[in-house]
């Protein structure tokens, strides 16, 4: 009983942080230059290990569904028809989720957390700055904008690495893997799979700031609210992807 409450009381915390920041999207000008910032730290140093664990995904979904229909009817003809569509609606945006939330949340509660045990925060607000439109608002909008652009590259180097693993393993030609995929390729999957990927991004980015923002303890607290951001935002991610599939499928 005592966790339920806990956990409530957590959330609302959390309800009453993340309004107080969306009153502090009108003050532009404190976070304009900040948001350029995290959109360079969430998208752009992020890219490398995206598009690597893309690749990845790609040819690991390409070898399976080979080897689930090598005693089939179907053959090489449907793999780019499953795996490119599995790309999109799930494993890419899974995936990238998953990596951001250790990347990007570690990063983010760990930076903010350390600010408020060693009081930078207090001095921002003792010079009359919003302390929550200049850290928080930049990162969570960050994580919004470019999460989907993150999203794009893991599903184009999936797609890649799942059409080359087949050329070079002998399970399909890259025309074939091609000429499939389009064949069954609806409008709708990659708009719903950066649909998620935009939550996602949200649910990291606002986690791992009210986590570093409430950090108390010094650097065992600091360590405590970064262990705690990446699990609850892998956790958080997880429950969004049901919810999604149930409400948008």
């Amino acid at each position: 009983m005592d966790a339920l409450v806990n956990g409530l009381q957590a959330l609302g915390r959390y309800a009453l942080f993340m309004g107080r920041a969306a009153r502090s999207v009108r003050e532009v000008g404190t976070y304009r230059e900040r948001l350029v910032e995290q959109m360079v730290n969430v998208g752009l140093h992020s890219l490398p290990v995206v598009m690597m664990s893309g690749v990845f995904a790609g040819v690991v979904l390409t070898i399976q569904t080979a080897y689930m229909l090598e005693e089939t009817v179907l053959g090489e003809s449907t793999i780019g028809a499953v795996v490119v569509p599995s790309l999109m609606l799930e494993l890419s945006a899974l995936v990238t989720g998953l990596v951001m939330a250790s990347r990007i949340g570690a990063s983010m509660a760990a930076e903010i957390g350390t600010m408020r045990v060693t009081e930078q925060i207090d001095a921002l607000e003792v010079m009359g700055m919003n302390a929550t439109a200049y850290l928080i608002i930049p990162r969570v909008l960050a994580g919004l904008l470019m999460f989907p652009a993150l999203y794009v590259a893991s599903c184009v180097a999936g797609i890649a690495g799942g059409a080359y693993a087949g050329e070079v393993l002998g399970y399909v030609s890259t025309q074939a893997f091609i000429d499939s995929a389009q064949m069954y390729f609806k409008p709708f999957d990659p708009f719903y799979g950066a649909s998620k990927t935009a939550v996602f991004g949200f649910i990291i980015t606002s986690i791992a700031c009210f986590k570093g923002f409430t950090t108390r303890g010094g650097a065992e607290g600091v360590g405590r609210s970064t262990t705690q951001a990446v699990v609850q935002s892998c956790v958080a991610i997880l429950f969004a992807d049901y919810l999604l599939a149930e409400l948008l499928l």
